[in-house]
């Protein structure tokens, strides 16, 4: 009797829903890791060319220290990658099924450039005692190219879901023939690609830039910690600004292709013009807007600054309930994109104070409230990519191939996917745990170790009592 009502229940669940979640839960995490992957091993190298064209044992230290750093990450990185790969064919079959011949066109470039990522983050790691000096930087290089052209792979493969182009299809909607260039080059993509690239480098620098200018504020005012947190945060100043200009380039894009997903981000639902720009706020049930702070004319201005407030916005009454984010779909994405503009903007600000400080005074903000916003920068960098990725998915909803495949035709019908679910959660937090705390003791590790006396492993100093190489180090350091 009870394995009877086991049974009922588990053909009651509806696997789309946990499907979703579960692609969410680990694509929110593994992202985390995108930027640090693609933006650190730069970071890395400036340290590791001002050390050796100037002879600064900082920032040789700082390098050497990082790369190490960068191989935990990676490593996590490359095991939460895996489990999405597979889970395309675990949670979305029929998505594959249909459209796997050209979805997996891009993910076949992006192994590649994996490949050659993982290999000479090898060689440079345990290459630091054993080849010389500007040798081992330019093995550096590859991992840095390798990381950029990897990230571009698999965002193409997510722009072509918005934009579906390069595949050939019969009368019954299958597959016939693909054209990998085209695939890869489709619409969306360079646009995508430099958005994820530069937001890869803006928070990969504003993490590090936080970790350092959070031990500032304990005292740790030395020269390596400050030269930690300048090269992340410039990094980080460097690309804000030039994010701000692709994300407009970006929503010009949505609003010219995609109006649909325009109207749910501006959240407009009804087609007019002169439409406010609502902060926040909400549709209720009869699908009006409520609440928030609207500012007159400004969505349509943004929208097309050549016609001004007089640029027509079309609605989601446009298109089909069936065919349009459902209204609680158009809250969640309408919040992430006001999360993602007003925390950017947050971000941009301070990266104008600091540009301001350099310039007039040649030298980085000495304000104490300066360092307590920096040290924030890394959390509030993560929930601004965070909330991009939420404009881009939920916003495309209910569509997984843009107007070609509907999410609710892609997914599994397997009840018990509950389960997996559940499984990748706990996984996940005891990965994430894990990982923190294996940073946290490197870190600790490497503020009681001796500067010379770091071993070349990737897991931070030996046991003094242990040998040494410090001679070796010495020579390196020099």
């Amino acid at each position: 009797m009870l394995t009877d009502t086991l049974a009922t229940v588990a053909l009651a669940i509806d696997p789309v829903p946990w499907a979703r979640s579960q692609m969410a839960f680990t694509l929110a995490f593994h992202i985390i890791l995108v930027p640090l992957g693609v933006s650190w091993s730069v970071m890395t190298l400036i340290a590791n060319y001002r050390g050796i064209k100037h002879g600064d044992q900082d920032a040789m230290l700082l390098a050497q220290r990082w790369s190490k750093y960068m191989a935990v990450t990676f490593a996590v990185g490359a095991v939460t990658g895996t489990v999405l790969s597979f889970e395309f064919g675990l949670l979305w079959p029929k998505f594959m099924g249909q459209w796997g011949a050209a979805f997996g066109v891009p993910f076949a470039f992006e192994g590649i450039f994996f490949f050659t990522e993982a290999v000479f983050i090898s060689i440079y790691i345990f290459g630091w005692r054993r080849l010389k000096p500007w040798t081992h930087f330019w093995t550096g290089v590859p991992i840095a190219v390798a990381g950029v052209f990897g990230s571009i792979s698999v965002v193409a493969a997510n722009a072509w879901m918005n934009s579906p182009q390069g595949v050939t299809l019969d009368s019954s909607g299958k597959v016939t023939d693909v054209d990998p260039m085209g695939v890869i080059f489709n619409n969306a993509m360079p646009l995508m690609a430099a958005h994820m690239v530069v937001a890869a480098y803006l928070v990969g620098g504003f993490i590090i830039a936080s970790v350092y200018a959070a031990g500032m504020l304990r005292g740790r005012t030395d020269r390596y910690h400050r030269m930690g947190f300048i090269i992340g945060f410039t990094v980080a100043a460097i690309a804000t600004p030039v994010q701000m200009g692709v994300g407009d380039a970006l929503a010009r894009w949505v609003y010219n292709d995609q109006p649909t997903k325009f109207a749910a981000i501006e959240m407009v639902p009804r087609t007019s013009s002169d439409v406010p720009e609502v902060l926040f706020g909400h549709l209720n049930s009869k699908g009006q807007v409520v609440g928030g702070l609207p500012i007159p004319g400004l969505a349509s201005i943004l929208s097309d600054p050549s016609t001004g407030t007089s640029t027509v916005i079309q609605g989601l009454d446009e298109t089909p309930a069936a065919d349009r984010p459902t209204d609680h779909q158009v809250d969640v994405v309408h919040l992430a994109w006001d999360l993602m503009v007003g925390l950017g903007t947050l971000l941009f600000l301070l990266t104008l104070w600091w540009w301001a400080s350099w310039l007039f005074r040649r030298d980085m903000p000495k304000s104490k409230w300066f360092l307590r916003i920096s040290a924030c920068t890394g959390v509030l960098a993560v929930i601004t990519l965070e909330a991009g990725w939420t404009v881009s998915e939920v916003g495309r909803q209910p569509w997984i191939v843009y107007e070609k495949m509907k999410v609710e035709d892609a997914a599994t019908a397997n009840t018990g996917i509950w389960i997996t679910f559940i499984g990748a959660v706990i996984l996940y937090v005891g990965l994430g745990v894990t990982t923190i705390l294996v940073l946290r003791m490197m870190s600790r590790r490497f503020r009681e170790g001796s500067r010379v006396d770091e071993a070349d492993v990737p897991y931070g100093p030996s046991d003094p009592g242990v040998s040494s190489g410090a001679e070796d180090d010495r020579a390196v350091l020099r």
